[in-house]
């Protein structure tokens, strides 16, 4: 009998041993639930469904308008292009209309940016800020066929004012001038108005072209013809030459040295202090990996603080 009763008891022993062990089990599986150490369903779709296009901190978004001088323009273009392959949220579009233009387009809210070869009228110039961006050496052209390789700040004068209209009278052969302009938007109008023209009249005749584009590409197809353009524009595809000015050619030497007068100081305006990335497009423009960048070198553009040096 005792035997039989230690035999039942060793059993329940066992029995009650195994419920506490389950018990312990399943309070450790709901501990480890509620202290985050397996992910539940919907922990897991929260993290799945999150958008993986999303900004991260700190991350540039947005569109940037930058309008105006067409002499600016390609190395806005040119910045642009390099800007957005870093900052794939942010639009940059560049657009031109002339320096006249892209003054009036900040001024009035239009443009984010407002690009321009001369400084900005006083009556637009209020509540803007001015960004110097490069110097722009600019170059009297003519069409190839023109002989003359050198004028005189005087003889370019009198061939723009329609004093002079053969090219033999400056040493040329007996040949046309043909005087191709820009509008008077145009901040390169305006700026060889006042350094070759000493801010006098320039002739009527000839024709008006819209860029700087369109003055290097007639030029380039009208016999005897002459204008000027800033230097991007002088490459080969236009079949245009480059005077010299009272015997020197433009470089960064000669403009530094003040013996080449004919270049510009590049502006950038926008209307009020420039923030987010706007901010951020025109650091990139005066920053040191640009101005290096081999492509940017080639459109002959110089740095803003070159005549500081």
């Amino acid at each position: 009998m005792l035997k039989q009763m230690s035999k039942k008891g060793f059993s329940l022993t066992i029995v009650a041993i195994l419920i506490i062990g389950v018990l312990a089990g399943c309070g450790k599986k709901t501990e480890d639930a509620t202290n985050g150490n397996s992910a539940s369903p919907a922990a897991t779709m929260k993290a799945t469904d999150a958008p993986t296009d999303a900004p991260k901190k700190d991350e540039l978004t947005g569109t940037v308008t930058a309008s105006g001088s067409t002499a600016l323009q390609p190395l806005v273009q040119k910045a642009a292009e390099f800007f957005m392959k870093d900052n794939a949220k942010v639009t940059i579009a560049v657009t031109g209309g002339g320096s006249g233009t892209g003054v009036k387009n900040v001024h009035d809210g239009v443009s984010n940016i407002g690009n321009s070869d001369v400084e900005a009228a006083a009556d637009l110039k209020v509540g803007l800020v001015d960004h110097i961006v490069t110097i722009a050496p600019f170059a009297l052209i003519t069409n190839q066929d023109v002989t003359v390789k050198d004028l005189t700040i005087k003889q370019a004068a009198d061939i723009f004012m329609g004093v002079i209209k053969n090219w033999k009278d400056v040493g040329g052969k007996d040949e046309a001038i043909v005087v191709i302009h820009r509008p008077d938007s145009s901040g390169s109008k305006k700026l060889v108005k006042k350094i070759v023209l000493a801010d006098k009249d320039f002739t009527k005749d000839g024709v008006t072209q819209d860029t700087s584009k369109a003055v290097a590409t007639t030029v380039g197809t009208t016999l005897g013809a002459i204008g000027y353009v800033d230097v991007p524009y002088l490459s080969p595809e236009y079949k245009v030459n480059a005077l010299k000015i009272g015997g020197v050619a433009y470089s960064s030497d000669t403009i530094k040295a003040g013996t080449y007068p004919l270049y510009g100081t590049e502006h950038m305006y926008t209307k009020g202090e420039a923030t987010g990335a706007t901010k951020a497009f025109l650091d990139y423009m005066v920053s040191k990996a640009f101005a290096e960048n081999p492509d940017v070198l080639k459109l002959g553009f110089l740095p803003s603080d070159l005549l500081k040096k």
